[in-house]
């Protein structure tokens, strides 16, 4: 039975509230001020401990007691019960689509982002499609949290199956090579076919989560094909879509059996388990496989995305520091979070985890953690999008208008595409039922 549609509005909208406690609070003598902060809970460990002690140092600074509150599933829940309420905490985080799901409730930084923005730089385009609203921003791009998602390979793998020499196309310095000229969805197709023949199927999935809508709708963005345009004008039925479908078919064809129940585990197991050839992750699958299975880890190397018809794309996933409009001490919350961007307190956050966390500033992407993480040194080198290599950041159904791209993201449109080709559907038809689909998010 088809899915009833929703609004717009609706589709920006978490109904379900929880609660949580605070796992610290940091009080420092003749206090002047509190201020209260939720916290992503970072999947390394250390990464909440050097925010903590970031936070301790700007709190015995400007004696200001705050509470910090490191908050995992619950986050998004604990976002719309705070917003029902109005009460809560005075700086939040928040992923991707969630500072249009909030507009109403965050209170503008421009002045924050400005003064950033002056010292590093303008963030890049993907934070200021999701955050910058009707000319103001609504929130402060973070580092924590904040990812892409293109290609981990296993080099030894890639070379004997596929002739793909990665180091060597992409070594661990800022240096254009020929090779990489040549790593184009052609060749990630052929790639693809060779290491499903070698019984080591690149881990890509067509189900709904993130990992694979992020690397599907890369792969629509590269050959320019755009189910909605900026405008909200439905433009899935065009001959770049038609383009993009029949690369898709053919490529689906050489994933997994279970490629369309992917979720976004499936890809971190096939890698660390030596399954697969080829992933699209940010670097905690090869920072599992360090611990877990370091034999496999000291043969990954993480590169950008391939080449399309329209240009080179890697998935970007920013997370946001939101300010409530209804906080109790916005001049501190401003403080503390632009104090928190500062390069010196990305960069030691950035090391302590590996590199895993991205800075939305073109300036920040020369700190040496990403050349001497190991192993293999330099394995991560290539994680951030750097323009050298001709890259562009950029997140599924972009450029629509966000409250009907959440809906495409959410709703796995794109990957439902490939899905139904790969279950024998005809073009035509996956076209009308998409057509279809977007008609009712656009409602």
């Amino acid at each position: 039975m088809r899915k009833p549609q929703i609004s717009r509005r609706k589709a920006l909208q978490i109904g379900t509230a929880a609660a949580t406690l605070p796992l610290v609070h940091i009080r420092t003598a003749g206090a002047a001020g509190k201020l209260s902060v939720g916290f992503w809970d970072h999947w390394v460990p250390t990464g909440n401990a050097v925010m903590k002690k970031q936070v301790q140092e700007w709190a015995d600074k400007n004696k200001v007691e705050v509470q910090s509150d490191f908050l995992g599933t619950a986050l998004l829940t604990t976002a719309a019960a705070e917003q029902q309420a109005k009460t809560g905490h005075d700086i939040f985080a928040l992923p991707t689509w969630e500072v249009h799901n909030h507009r109403d409730a965050l209170e503008p930084v421009d002045d924050v982002v400005k003064r950033l923005a002056d010292k590093y730089g303008q963030p890049n385009k993907v934070a200021e499609y999701l955050a910058k609203i009707d000319g103001h921003w609504l929130a402060i791009p973070g580092s924590s949290g904040t990812q892409d998602k293109g290609p981990c390979g296993r080099i030894s793998i890639l070379k004997e199956a596929a002739g793909l020499d990665v180091v060597a196309m992409y070594p661990a310095k800022d240096e254009h090579t020929a090779l990489a000229d040549q790593w184009t969805y052609d060749a990630h197709l052929k790639a693809a076919e060779a290491c499903h023949k070698a019984g080591k199927p690149f881990g890509i999935g067509l189900g709904q989560t993130s990992d694979s809508v992020d690397c599907i709708g890369t792969i629509f963005a590269a050959f320019g094909a755009e189910l909605v345009d900026a405008k909200g004008n439905i433009t899935v039925d065009s001959d770049n879509v038609k383009q993009v479908l029949e690369y898709g078919a053919k490529l689906a064809k050489f994933l997994p059996a279970d490629t369309v129940s992917y979720d976004d585990a499936s890809n971190n197991r096939a890698l660390i388990s030596g399954q697969s050839a080829l992933i699209w992750n940010p670097p905690s699958a090869w920072a599992v496989a360090r611990r877990d299975a370091p034999q496999v880890a000291a043969d990954c190397w993480t590169f950008p995305a391939p080449a399309g018809p329209k240009g080179r794309f890697t998935p970007y996933l920013p997370y946001f520091w939101g300010i409530w409009n209804f906080g109790k001490n916005k001049t501190a919350a401003k403080e503390l979070s632009e104090f928190l961007m500062e390069r010196p307190q990305v960069q030691a956050r950035c090391t302590e985890v590996l590199g895993y966390d991205l800075p939305p500033f073109d300036s920040m992407l020369d700190f040496t953690i990403w050349s001497d993480a190991e192993p293999p040194k330099g394995s991560v080198y290539n994680y951030p999008i750097r323009k050298s290599a001709g890259t562009q950041p950029h997140i599924a159904a972009l450029p629509a208008p966000p409250d009907i791209a959440v809906q495409i993201y959410n709703r796995g449109t794109q990957t439902t595409m490939i899905a139904k080709l790969l279950s024998g559907q005809k073009m035509g038809d996956v076209i009308s039922w998409a057509k279809n689909e977007l008609e009712g998010f656009a409602r």
